[in-house]
């Protein structure tokens, strides 16, 4: 027994001593000549998807998932500091990639796993999975960019998983211990990489060493990673080292290799015959609507709190942009999490929202009042605003005092003067509006619908725990006038003599025509509809001449449950429809017909769940169709909703889709500009994201639709234009997240399916006129103007306070091919500006030009409230992303296929260097400039 126990220690003795002189050399870098196989260590951790952001990070909630974001930061901060040869990378998904975005922000390469199945067999076999991305006709080769896409996923090859749950083989490398397996699993590695090789260009490959929410014990992959790095290069056939993304990137131009030429994007894309990644395009509609109207919002709230001061203390913006950063993760604003995820985002959202609201509502005070200090926010001024507006809940409006007036300050974020027309819910009809002269300004009284009335009752009880007291009766519209980066007021009291009431109480004129046509429209613009039918039949605008056969329905897809051949279904992510032709909405039923001085609209009830207005404003040259969707029935089979344009133009089977809203890429319907599609699915296979819209030409005229919210959309026929609204799956088979897309609203017991409420705009231009219209009322869709309401006495306010003001420069503007994006005042004191040019190269004759934009006149020295002084002292252009001098971004000429050395690519317009005395900015198509200012 003591001679087996001592043995026994002598064993242990040797293999602890025996392992303990093993030291692994990790030194290793490019070695030329030979395969390089670079391990790039990396983590890819969801901000949010089946838990939320902080039950990831935290580690709760592991009965979802086991995932602790906490831990791999610790573990690898620990891994990193015991061998300086290890490197790490912390990666995330890129949604919806703008190449020439990334190139602008200083990057040159971009890595990423998301292709078609189709498309990665075809550059698998082709060896060019790697690319040079020009994502921009515009920039062209100015804003090109390495694209790398992965073999496959973006983990490692199969038997090289090495976290502490994985079953894969861990190297053994100690000969006194059974398992020992040193040359198989070197003979492994060497297999895969050849493997690997034999897909891709040059002597370098990636190997992507991490998944998701791996490395909470980052030794278990760094021992390995050790080992493999040590013996590989010890049996000497191939190289591995341990890299980066950039180390990678460096290494593949020093190759000085010709590479493939990709000027279109990689969507849509799916993994396989019926599964196409483009539901998630629509998925959460009212989600998406919330981070979109939040978007505008923030940009508003930056701007006022610039032009106040920013305080070091108390409410900010900074929560709100904090939340709308978490919102565009790509299972945020996608829709692509679990619904306590989902709401989690959406609360994140509403609290900065809140916190951005108190931002506003003390910043205007401080602007409209001459004599008040901006330091503090001691103003006797409360103002409110109005959130739900939408459902026609609007407190401030709706009770009307008979002694003071409502006060409505009207704030507009764009950098040119607005005319927009005020919306907002009454319950009288004999009130009075002036403008800040006194005048009086031109009213419409709209009795609210049912279908809005409905939404509020429901929602609003919903949403704030009661039911509203009493409803109001009206739509009460005026046209309001802005200046840019500046306010206005208007001035709403109920009326008392007889002579206003003739001269401002326009209630709207309702009629049932018994005519075979009903016709709105009281301007240039012109729609008819068929009374018997309920149908839009045609589109005119007599100033352009543009004539057309138009009709417009609502259908939905059957969403697919999978079938015997193919169990895929339609989800979250996956759109899916059944093999059935869609269904039309039974036929609209033309409730009411609206005319007025202001605005025409038409009432239509398409089925018990759809009701939309079509509205035309007086002196608007566009169409706003307003749909309220819901709720979907429950009936077992999923609905995917959608709107159809359908008109007679010719248009070769191509469409346009935005870009993020900026570019607009030729979409072929059942055509891939750089690979022959084998069609699967003809309807999900040719929907697109829109984020501003779509449109289609033929030789005479451009049909355009703009959307207010992130969806999908397709031109399945030619003249056909269709955009996803809704989607309700009741089928859990299949989805990634194990829950179905069954979004709800309780009160207490009362569980209704999600009804959505919106808007979409269309015209139709004469060939070669539309892009104006969808890149000025693209701007204008997605920054409204800010209503902020009080209650005081109209007098008094005129005498004391500045009804009417702008930042800049009275009387300048920017021009209208220029927005200004980004007006921020940062925590150091510098304030952030971005100006983006809104057009295309060749886009639009008079605006896809070299624009001009004056700072001085910008910052025209000070508000008109005394206080508010803005001289730049300052300035330096930055990248994109203001984290590296504009001055110090070195770019790359990578070589591609068929340009030879003395190929000039054409020069795009760019603008010039910016004179320190002018401080005059230049801006050519499509081009974000950005500035750091100290004042």
């Amino acid at each position: 027994m003591l001679y087996l126990s001592a043995m026994l220690f002598i064993s242990m003795l040797i293999a602890d001593v025996g392992g303990s002189y093993i030291r692994h050399n990790t030194s290793a870098g490019v070695i030329e000549g030979k395969l390089n196989v670079h391990l790039v260590p990396h983590t890819h951790d969801d901000v949010g998807w089946l838990k939320t952001v902080d039950q990831y990070y935290s580690g709760s909630n592991n009965s979802i998932q086991g995932a602790c974001v906490r831990n791999v930061l610790d573990s690898v901060v620990m891994a990193l500091l015991k061998d300086p040869n290890r490197k790490f990378i912390y990666a995330e998904q890129f949604y919806n990639i703008v190449v020439n975005y990334v190139h602008q922000i200083g990057f040159d390469s971009i890595f990423f796993a998301r292709i078609d199945y189709q498309e990665r067999i075809k550059r698998k076999a082709e060896k060019s999975l790697e690319v040079i991305w020009r994502g921009s006709e515009t920039f062209g080769s100015s804003a090109q960019i390495f694209a790398s896409t992965f073999p496959g996923h973006y983990g490692p090859p199969r038997g090289f998983y090495f976290d502490v749950n994985e079953y894969d083989s861990p190297i053994q490398d100690d000969p006194l211990l059974y398992d020992y397996n040193v040359n198989e699993r070197v003979d492994d590695f060497i297999i895969a990489a050849l493997a690997q090789a034999n897909v891709t260009r040059t002597n370098h490959i990636m190997w992507t060493m991490g998944d998701d929410f791996e490395y909470q014990y980052a030794e278990s992959w760094f021992k390995q990673m050790d080992k493999l790095i040590h013996y590989v290069n010890k049996d000497g056939r191939v190289n591995a080292l341990y890299s980066t993304p950039s180390i990678y990137a460096d290494a593949k131009f020093a190759a000085n290799e010709s590479w493939p030429l990709k000027t279109d994007d990689y969507l849509p894309y799916a993994n396989g015959p019926n599964a196409y990644f483009t539901g998630y395009y629509t998925s959460w509609p009212a989600f998406k609507r919330y981070v979109r109207v939040l978007s505008g919002y923030y940009l508003a709230a930056r701007q006022l709190e610039f032009l106040v001061g920013r305080k070091n203390s108390g409410p900010s913006t900074s929560s709100l942009g904090q939340a709308l950063g978490v919102a565009q993760h790509h299972d945020a604003v996608s829709g692509t999490s679990l619904k306590h995820t989902m709401n989690d985002y959406a609360k994140r959202l509403a609290q900065g929202a809140s916190e951005a609201e108190i931002v506003i509502n003390n910043a205007i005070p401080c602007l409209t009042n001459p004599g008040e200090s901006c330091a503090t926010n001691n103003s006797l001024i409360e103002l409110s605003q109005c959130g739900l507006l939408n459902v026609s809940y609007c407190p401030a409006t709706e009770e009307l005092s008979n002694k003071k007036s409502l006060v409505i300050i009207v704030y507009n974020s764009l950098g040119w003067n607005r005319i927009e027309y005020a919306k907002i819910p009454v319950n009288d009809n004999q009130i009075v509006v002036r403008d800040a002269d006194g005048n009086v300004v031109e009213t419409q009284f709209i009795e609210i619908d049912s279908a809005t009335m409905k939404m509020r009752n429901f929602y609003v009880k919903a949403y704030l725990g009661d039911f509203p007291k009493d409803s109001p009766k009206y739509w009460l519209v005026f046209q309001v006038l802005v200046p840019p980066l500046g306010w206005n007021t208007y001035f709403i009291s109920k009326s008392t003599k007889k002579a206003e009431m003739n001269t401002n109480g326009n209630a709207a004129t309702i009629s049932m025509s018994t005519e075979d046509t009903v016709e709105i429209g009281s301007g240039y613009l012109k729609m008819f509809f068929s009374s018997t039918s309920g149908q839009l039949k045609r589109f005119l605008n007599e100033r352009t001449g543009v004539d057309m056969h138009l009709q417009q329905s609502y259908l939905w897809y059957d969403s697919s449950p999978g079938d015997d051949q193919d169990s895929q279904a339609s989800h979250a992510y996956i759109f899916r429809p059944s093999n059935a032709p869609p269904t039309i909405a039974s036929k609209p039923a033309i409730v009411k017909v609206v005319r007025g001085p202001l605005v025409d609209e038409i009432h239509q009830q398409f089925n018990s769940w759809i009701y939309q207005v079509t509205r035309i404003y007086k002196d608007k040259e566009n169409v706003e169709f307003d749909f309220t969707i819901g709720p979907v029935p429950s009936d077992g089979v999923g609905k995917e909703v959608f709107t159809q344009l359908t008109s007679d133009m010719v248009t070769n089977k191509t469409f346009y889709t935005d870009s993020n809203g900026r570019d607009f890429i030729k979409r072929v319907r059942n055509y891939r500009e750089d690979w022959n599609l084998t069609v699967t699915q003809p309807i999900a296979g040719n929907y697109y994201p829109l984020n501003l819209g779509m449109y289609v030409i033929d030789g005479k005229h451009e049909l355009s639709t703009l959307v207010d919210r992130a969806c999908g959309g397709s031109s399945l026929q030619d003249g056909q234009l269709q955009i996803m609204l809704h989607r309700r799956i009741l089928n859990v088979k299949g989805s990634f997240l194990g829950e179905a897309l069954n979004e709800t609203i309780c009160i207490d017991d009362d569980c209704q399916g999600l009804t959505i409420r919106g808007s979409y705009y269309m015209n139709i231009n004469p060939l070669g006129n539309g892009a104006q219209w969808r890149r000025t009322t693209g701007q204008e869709i997605y920054s409204p103007v800010l209503l902020a309401f009080t209650h005081e006495d109209e007098g008094s306010w005129k005498s004391s306070k500045i009804t009417k003001a702008t930042a800049m420069d009275p009387g300048y503007s920017l021009p209208p091919n220029v927005a200004l994006i980004t007006l921020e005042e940062l925590d150091d004191g510098s304030v952030l500006l971005r100006l983006a040019h809104l057009f295309e190269d060749g886009e639009d004759q008079q605006n896809s030009v070299l624009a001009t934009v004056e700072l001085k006149k910008i910052f025209a020295g000070k508000v008109e409230c005394s206080h508010a002084w803005f001289l730049i002292k300052e300035w330096k252009e930055t990248s994109l992303s203001a984290n590296q001098n504009k001055s110090e971004m070195k770019k790359r000429n990578w070589r591609v296929e068929g340009e030879t050395g003395n190929h000039r690519a054409p020069v795009p317009v760019r603008g010039g260097p910016v004179n320190n005395s002018t401080l005059i900015v230049e801006l050519g198509p499509m081009e974000i400039r950005t500035f750091l200012l100290k004042f």
